[in-house]
């Protein structure tokens, strides 16, 4: 699952660009800028998708990048989390019960979960293996 979101850039009457993104409706920012109406998407899509998991919703699927759009993609830490999410939603484990077979506190598992906190991504590789999940990097050039 490769969380990249496509977003679509429009200059406003006021010369602002507005970033939208098609997967995600609520998820809207701006900025003078193209360079940074970008920079701002990012955190913009991470609010979005903490909103998703705060109301225990399914994360959308990202939609392929059409010409014209760009994509705004996840660091890896906050990638391995949303995927441990779906995992936990996929598989119908509660926090509870997923602590209880790492050997943790709910609330050690709440905090993998949330978005916000800094978690070691060893510890959601393990959560996701006990959930029959492998997690896997890549490494592209930059663009």
């Amino acid at each position: 699952m490769r969380l990249a979101y496509p977003a679509k850039l429009e200059t406003q009457q006021d010369g602002r660009v507005l970033v939208s993104f098609v997967d995600l409706p609520e998820a809207l920012t701006e900025g003078e800028t193209k360079a940074e109406a970008l920079a701002e998407a990012s955190d913009c899509v991470v609010a979005a998708l903490c909103g998703y998991v705060n109301v225990h919703r399914p994360v959308p699927r990202p939609s392929r990048c059409r010409k014209g759009q760009h994509l705004v993609e996840l660091p890896a830490l906050l990638a391995a989390k949303l995927a441990l999410y779906d995992a936990m939603l996929e598989a119908k484990v509660s926090r509870v019960a997923l602590a209880k077979q790492i050997g943790v506190t709910e609330g050690a598992v709440r905090r993998l979960l949330d978005l916000d906190h800094r978690s070691h991504i060893g510890q959601v590789e393990t959560a996701l293996e006990i959930l029959g999940k492998r997690l896997v990097v890549e490494v592209h050039d930059a663009a």
